[in-house]
C-alpha cells in the first residue's frame, strides 16, 4: 500500500501493532508480512469506540479510503509513509490473549520467554526481517548455484551413525529390533557417492544434525549448510565457487564493503602464529610475532621468562601501534583481563627514544637492554610509540590467550572497521593431531581427505608432519566452513586409517558403503559446506545464530514452544523394543 493507491477504497487485514489516542482522532499501525500502514478514526464515526477497545495484536480487517498524509506527517521510513486509510468499517478476525511480551518493541527479553512465545517474538520487526532476508538469501543461492552449473540433489535423513565428528542423534528402528538409524551430521558421505555416480556438481541446502552444546554461533540440535562437491576438480576450482557465490551474495545482501574480493590465503601455521587461531578476524590489524628466543640472550634481566623459555615455554607478542600515548589504566586494565581469563597476565612496555638511546617504558622495560630492544624492533616491525605485550606458557595456552588479547585490545583501541567483510581461508591442515588426553595420533580435520604431496611416496612414518588439502573460510573472526579435497584411493584410505588406529575391518565396517563405490572407478572430487545460518548472521549483523533461525531449541537443546524432548508412551516404546532404565 503507497500513494499509488491514493483515493482507492481498500480492505486492508493485519495485526493491531500500536495504537495512539489524540482525543479527537485514534491512529492505529495495521501491521501484516509486508510492512505497517497507518489507520485512522475520528471520534464522530459511530465505530470509535469499539476500535478504541480493540487490545493490541488482535487481528482485524479494516474497510477505508486511502488518502494522502499532511506533509508535515509523512514518514520516510516507512513504504506506506505518504498515506493513510480513513477507517470506514471494520472486522475483528482473530481476538487475543494478554500478551507475555511486547510485540511493538525490540527490547530484550528471556530467552525462555522468547522460546516459549516464539510465534509472537517473531511478529517483532527485527526478527522478522531476519527470518524475510533468511528466505531470500536461500532463494538467491540457489539461483547463483544453478548459473555455476550446479544441481540440487536430496540426500538421505535416515543413514548410518559415524564414529567421527559430534555426537549423533540416533533414531530406533522397529523393522530391526536392536538397531538404530543416525540423522545425518552432514550429507558427507552421500555427497562423495554422489560424485561416484557421475553427477559431477552437486549442491543442497541441507539439514544438519549434531547432539552439541550451544555456542553464539552454533544451534544445539540442527542447523543449514549450503553442501558443495564437484567432480575433476583442485582446491583452487573450489576456491573460484565459492568466493564468486560470497562475493555475489554478501554484495547485494548487505551495504558493508568486501575487504578483498579475491580471499587471502593463510596457513594453518601462520595462522596460529600470527592471530594465535585458525579463525581469525582480519578487520583487525593487530598481529602476534614469536619472541622466544629474545629470552636466550644475555643482556634481558627478565628472569622469570628466561627461567620458563629454559624449560621449554615460548613467549610471543601483541604489537600496539603508537600507543605511548595511552594512560596506564589502559596497560593495567589489559594485564587485569588477560588475569581474569586465568593467565599470570599480561607483561608489557613502550619503546621509547632518548638520546638516542631506545629503551623500554613500563613494569618490565628496565629488564631489556638498547640492544635487545632493537633486536625486537626488528624482530616484530614495531617503531617507537609502540607497546608490546607478552605472553610466556605452553604453545597452545600462549595462542588462546593472544587470540583473546589481540580481540580484547583492538576493541579497546577501536581499530576494527565495522564496515568491513574480511573473508580468507585457512589452508595446509595437519592431517592428524595428538588428542591430548591419549596422547594417540587422530584426524585433524576430515578423515576422508587427501593428503599432500607425492601419494606413492608418502612418508607414513611422521604423521604430524603430512599436510592434508583440507581448508576452512572464515569471515570477520567466524568460520564459515571447512572443505576437503577427498581421498577417492581405497588402499590410500586404508593405511591412513590404520595411523588413526582403525584397523581395516573396522574400516569396512563402518564405511562400507563409501569404500565400495570408491573401488568401482572414482573421479578426483571435492567440496565444501558453507553454514547458511552464519552466513545471515553476519548479513543481519546478529552477535546470536537464535536471532535468524525460525524456531530455535534453547541452550539446553529443548523446544519451550513444542514441548520437546518430551516423554511418549509406553506403548511406542515397546513397539521399537526398548526399556527406559532410571537413574539411581
Amino acid at each position: 500500500m503507497n500513494i499509488k493507491n491514493n483515493n482507492e477504497v481498500v480492505l486492508l487485514s493485519g495485526w493491531i501493532n500500536k495504537k495512539r489516542d489524540h482525543g479527537n482522532l485514534l491512529f492505529l499501525d495495521l501491521r501484516d508480512n509486508y510492512g505497517i500502514t497507518q489507520c485512522v478514526i475520528d471520534n464522530k464515526n459511530q465505530l470509535f469506540n469499539k476500535i478504541e477497545k480493540i487490545p493490541l495484536e488482535t487481528v482485524v480487517q479494516f474497510e477505508g479510503k486511502v488518502v494522502k498524509r499532511e506533509k508535515e506527517t509523512i514518514n520516510k521510513e516507512l513504504n506506506s509513509g505518504e498515506i493513510e486509510i480513513k477507517i470506514t468499517d471494520f472486522k475483528i478476525l482473530g481476538t487475543t490473549k494478554e500478551l507475555p511480551l511486547p510485540v511493538f518493541s525490540d527490547q530484550e527479553y528471556s530467552e525462555e520467554i522468547r522460546l516459549k512465545y516464539r510465534f509472537l517474538d517473531l511478529r517483532r520487526a527485527k526478527i522478522h526481517k531476519n527470518i524475510n532476508l533468511r528466505s531470500k538469501v536461500i532463494s538467491y543461492i540457489r539461483k547463483e548455484m544453478e548459473n555455476l552449473g550446479f544441481l540440487e540433489y536430496q540426500t538421505p535423513i535416515l543413514t548410518s551413525s559415524s564414529p567421527e565428528g559430534a555426537r549423533d542423534f540416533l533414531v530406533p528402528s522397529r523393522l530391526n529390533p536392536g538397531k538404530f538409524y543416525a540423522l545425518p551430521q552432514a550429507p558427507q558421505q552421500f555427497k562423495q557417492l554422489i560424485m561416484v555416480s557421475g553427477f559431477d556438481k552437486y549442491f543442497q541446502i541441507a539439514p544438519c544434525f549434531r547432539d552439541e552444546d550451544a555456542r553464539a554461533d552454533r544451534s544445539p540440535g540442527e542447523f543449514y549448510q549450503l553442501d558443495i562437491e564437484m567432480s575433476f576438480v583442485n582446491q583452487n576450482d573450489i576456491f573460484e565457487v565459492v568466493e564468486k557465490l560470497l562475493n555475489n551474495v554478501f554484495e547485494k545482501f548487505s551495504n558493508k564493503k568486501i575487504q578483498n574480493q579475491k580471499f587471502p590465503k593463510i596457513t594453518y601455521f601462520d595462522s596460529m602464529l600470527k592471530y594465535g587461531t585458525d579463525k581469525p578476524d582480519l578487520r583487525n590489524p593487530l598481529e602476534i610475532c614469536d619472541l622466544t628466543k629474545i629470552f636466550n640472550r644475555e643482556d634481558v634481566k627478565f628472569e622469570l621468562f628466561k627461567k620458563l623459555v629454559s624449560e621449554g615455554s615460548i613467549v610471543r607478542a601483541i604489537i600496539t601501534k603508537d600507543t605511548n600515548t595511552k594512560p596506564r589504566s589502559f596497560f593495567d586494565n589489559i594485564d587485569k583481563w588477560a588475569k581474569d581469563e586465568g593467565s599470570s597476565g599480561l607483561a608489557y612496555f613502550t619503546l621509547e627514544k632518548e638520546d638516542n638511546k631506545i629503551s623500554g617504558k613500563g613494569p618490565i622495560g628496565k629488564f631489556f637492554s638498547p640492544e635487545a630492544c632493537q633486536e625486537i624492533m626488528k624482530i616484530s616491525n614495531a617503531e617507537i610509540g609502540d607497546s608490546i605485550f607478552f605472553a610466556c606458557g605452553q604453545k597452545k595456552d600462549v595462542e588462546k590467550l593472544l587470540s583473546l588479547a589481540r580481540d580484547k585490545i583492538a576493541k579497546d583501541l577501536n581499530i576494527i572497521d565495522q564496515n568491513l567483510f574480511a573473508f580468507c581461508w585457512i589452508v595446509d591442515y595437519p592431517m592428524y593431531e595428538t588428542d591430548d588426553k591419549t596422547g594417540k595420533i587422530k584426524f585433524s580435520h576430515n578423515p576422508f581427505s587427501m593428503p599432500q604431496g607425492d601419494i606413492n611416496t608418502l612418508n607414513l612414518n611422521n604423521p604430524l608432519d603430512i599436510k592434508a588439502y583440507q581448508y576452512d573460510i572464515v569471515c570477520n573472526g567466524i568460520e564459515l566452513s571447512s572443505g576437503a579435497i577427498r581421498n577417492h584411493i581405497p588402499d590410500l584410505m586404508y593405511k591412513l586409517f590404520a595411523l588413526a588406529g582403525y584397523n581395516k575391518k573396522a574400516v569396512e565396517n563402518k564405511f562400507s558403503g563409501m569404500i565400495n563405490a570408491l573401488s568401482y572407478g572414482a573421479p578426483p572430487h571435492g567440496g565444501i559446506a558453507p553454514g547458511i545460518d552464519r552466513i545471515v548472521m553476519l548479513l543481519a549483523n546478529e552477535k546470536n545464530i537464535r536471532e535468524v533461525t525460525m524456531f530455535p531449541l534453547n541452550q539446553n537443546a529443548q523446544d519451550l514452544m513444542m514441548n520437546a524432548p518430551s516423554s511418549v508412551e509406553d506403548d511406542q516404546l515397546k513397539e521399537l523394543n526398548i526399556n527406559i532404565t532410571k537413574k539411581e
